[in-house]
């Protein structure tokens, strides 16, 4: 399942980060993302800020599909991280006073449930310890 779910955030990031990128390009979404409080195209600040967010979701959507290794650590930390973020953004979705935002709220609460599933599935368990041998 792990392998599923890792193609699934995947996919999922890719589409928030298609959005984002949209946003950079001028796309009229505005009142769809950062609060909603600019109807179509974002100022350039907010722009900027969405190039930054597609990058950074593009990152993770990538090692999302290629899933943690034991030997590499820093992946599971930065899924876990991802993961973490967006399980962030969810409150903060659905207190936006626009409800196109609102609509990224379970959007954004699945794909943080499928990061996490995903850290997790790379990051070793620890074996639960016996009693000593009385031998």
């Amino acid at each position: 399942m792990s392998d599923e779910a890792g193609r699934l955030a995947a996919a999922g990031l890719g589409a928030v980060c298609v959005f984002q990128l949209g946003l950079t390009a001028g796309m009229p979404w505005g009142a769809a993302a950062w609060g909603g409080q600019h109807r179509g195209r974002l100022p350039a600040h907010l722009r900027l800020g969405s190039a930054v967010s597609a990058g950074v979701l593009g990152t993770v959507a990538v090692l999302a599909a290629t899933g943690p290794r034991p030997a590499e650590p820093w992946r599971a930390r930065t899924l876990t991280a991802g993961s973490l973020l967006l399980g962030a953004g969810v409150p903060m979705n659905l207190a936006s006073p626009s409800p196109p935002e609102r609509l990224w709220a379970p959007f954004a609460a699945a794909v943080s449930v499928l990061l996490w599933r995903t850290a997790r599935a790379g990051t070793p368990r620890a074996q639960p310890r016996g009693r000593p041998s009385t031998q």
